[in-house]
């Protein structure tokens, strides 16, 4: 590439674009070395806590430029990175989840962290973070990014005016919900989501199914949707619903009527937090607990991003990406990350710097231990589709039109069909 094309290229991320498949993902020039991350960190406190972390690691690396490819969505980055590969010109670096990595890998359009990080890199990550890093045959294609779990959020008020507490069990959490029901108030309001994309709702009849013994998918990433813990899942919901203490609604249903005072509890992620506390703006205080455990005992959903590194990068722009990648998942950015972003430190070494803020914020340790225990997405490429077909099947059996049992077994067919086709 010429020198001129080179300096054109280096302008920022808009000229990247524009540039050959080396520059797409980089460049280098005279000892320096540009990378390009292709993330979802647009807005809000998410985009000046990235912005400055960046900023910190290039003043300490002088020789390294990270251009920042920021776009609106989740739905949208994936298909620009897709696009991206297809062109041969994707970024260095991108976020991206389990079953994204598990199709660009399949395409050889990634290149494993295997190649890079030591097992001592790996020693410092909690213990669920660290197992989703992994693609089947124990392949490390990914790093750590922005991870957080589920927690529960409740009313004190109307918790305490019903003499109850925030509940430690389902069976405890049903109780509180259907104590609270009637005139107007439920026990929780959830989004099952739909074929084309799966809410939180769905999300937490996955972790009720898993407390009660057996996940909605197997190691290998089959559907075990009619399993005996999902359809007593499924009817613990139905149950609820049919008492009046669950209401089925979409946009964050949990959240509204948690903040109207109409909801008793908001089952969400620990990124809900500050949402949440605005929309209930003071009108009363916000409680926090652990998610609950079933018979089976405790589990959490591990939800957000990993980052993978693009096979098209030179030797050099690799290098460079993973020094930035190292120093996002060091304890002291985790630290900052996690106090400014909402999310979750991937390292236990961070918590010892944010000893403050966990005494004002008490249940960031409670979150943060269950990253040793939560579980993510299987890394196939099917998932998503697979949890849309839960998202249909919940919609079923809650309206009343199938049992809990019947709508499970014709989402396994469809998931059965989905995975098969996928393959």
């Amino acid at each position: 590439m010429a020198l001129g094309t080179l300096a054109v290229c280096l302008a920022g991320t808009g000229a990247l674009a524009a540039c050959g498949s080396s520059s797409a993902s980089g460049s280098e020039r005279n000892g320096k070395v540009s990378i390009t991350f292709m993330e979802a960190m647009s807005s809000g406190t998410l985009k000046t806590s990235l912005e400055h972390l960046t900023q910190q690691f290039e003043q300490a690396n002088p020789n390294i430029k990270v251009n920042l490819d920021a776009v609106s969505d989740y739905g949208t980055l994936q298909t620009k990175e897709t696009a991206a590969i297809a062109a041969g010109k994707p970024p260095t670096i991108g976020q991206a989840y389990e079953d994204w990595a598990a199709t660009f890998a399949n395409s050889k359009a990634i290149v494993p962290i295997s190649n890079f990080a030591t097992a001592d890199d790996l020693s410092h990550l909690y213990d669920g973070v660290k197992k989703d890093l992994y693609l089947p045959g124990n392949q490390l294609y990914m790093w750590p990014f922005n991870k957080s779990v589920v927690i529960t959020y409740y009313n004190q008020a109307m918790l305490q005016a019903k003499h109850l507490t925030a509940p430690t069990t389902w069976d405890q959490f049903a109780t509180d919900a259907k104590a609270v029901a009637g005139n107007g108030t439920v026990g929780i309001a959830i989004d099952p989501g739909t074929s084309s994309g799966a809410g939180g709702g769905e999300s937490l009849f996955e972790m009720i199914a898993g407390s009660y013994g057996t996940p909605v998918f197997g190691t290998d990433g089959s559907p075990q949707f009619n399993s005996p813990a999902a359809v007593q899942a499924m009817q613990y919901l139905v149950n609820l619903k049919n008492a009046g203490a669950l209401a089925v609604g979409t946009n964050y249903p949990g959240e509204t009527d948690l903040g109207a005072g109409k909801g008793l509890f908001d089952v969400s992620s620990v990124a809900s937090y500050y949402y949440d506390q605005q929309a209930i703006g003071g009108k009363f205080p916000m409680g926090t607990a652990a998610a609950p455990a079933g018979p089976a005992g405790r589990t959490n959903a591990l939800a957000g991003t990993n980052i993978v590194m693009f096979a098209k990068a030179s030797s050099a722009e690799q290098k460079a990406a993973w020094t930035y990648m190292k120093f996002l998942s060091s304890a002291s950015s985790q630290a900052y990350w996690a106090e400014n972003s909402g999310y979750l430190p991937v390292t236990p070494d961070a918590m010892a710097q944010m000893t403050d803020f966990v005494a004002k914020n008490p249940y960031v340790k409670f979150a943060a231990d269950d990253l040793s225990i939560a579980v993510g997405a299987p890394p196939y490429s099917w998932i998503t589709k697979c949890q849309g077909d839960l998202a249909v099947a919940m919609q079923s059996a809650l309206s009343g039109k199938q049992t809990a049992a019947a709508a499970l077994a014709d989402a396994q067919k469809q998931a059965t069909a989905d995975k098969s086709s996928s393959q």
